[in-house]
């Protein structure tokens, strides 16, 4: 059976790399039911590139939230998730709410194949206790391609690309509105009897460097 999956994408002053998000997200060979932009109060050319998406492909909407005059750190991100999230509801008049298998939560400045999605969910169908996934991200330095994170232990799935099968998303209860959900997910997940991982051979392009939006020191802090 094909997978059901929809994705949810917070973005907040993405406008350089948006672009490239989307055209990765339309070009998969496994489309979402639903993609929901949620738009974080930007101040640039973000929610402009979003809501001409939502014009030409109708399973994708877009939320817009008042620009709150600061990044909020670490909650911030998952409160725009939320907002999201409460429109699964709303989307579909019958039934009342749309059918998923598996939920993403997806950055707004990423770039990756047209099967990323299909050969995730290949290892989903593969392990039936796999409760998180998705691919590591690796970042352009100096012309070459490198792993933003390479010392990330296994378990550990990025937060910028996050999938949940639905019955492990329902046993951990959601996500917590703070810094280190993305971790928070995992130990719970993993206390519960479900498998998290992060895969190997499946990339995606991160294209700004991790924390540069806040800074390196205050993402180090965070």
């Amino acid at each position: 059976m094909t997978p059901s999956y929809v994705i949810i994408t917070p973005v907040r002053n993405e406008g350089p790399h948006f672009h490239q998000t989307i055209d990765s997200v339309l070009s998969q060979t496994l489309r979402p039911q639903a993609w929901i932009i949620v738009d974080d109060g930007s101040t640039d050319i973000t929610p402009l590139l979003a809501d001409a998406a939502a014009a030409q492909h109708p399973w994708i909407r877009v939320v817009h939230r008042t620009d709150r005059g600061f990044r909020k750190q670490g909650g911030g991100v998952i409160e725009a998730f939320y907002d999201g999230f409460s429109k699964l509801s709303t989307l579909n008049p019958q039934p009342s709410t749309i059918e998923w298998d598996f939920l993403v939560k997806l950055d707004g400045d990423l770039s990756f194949s047209a099967d990323y999605f299909e050969q995730c969910f290949a290892r989903f169908a593969a392990d039936p206790q796999l409760g998180i996934g998705g691919g590591r991200v690796y970042c352009r330095v100096n012309g070459a391609t490198v792993e933003d994170s390479p010392g990330d232990p296994a378990f550990h799935v990025r937060g910028a690309t996050k999938i949940y099968r639905r019955a492990a998303w329902d046993a951990i209860g959601g996500l917590v509105r703070a810094p280190g959900w993305d971790t928070l997910d995992e130990v719970k997940a993993n206390m519960l009897g479900w498998k998290t991982c992060s895969f190997h051979d499946l990339r995606l392009v991160q294209l700004k460097p991790t924390g540069s939006a806040d800074g390196s020191w205050k993402n180090w802090v965070k």
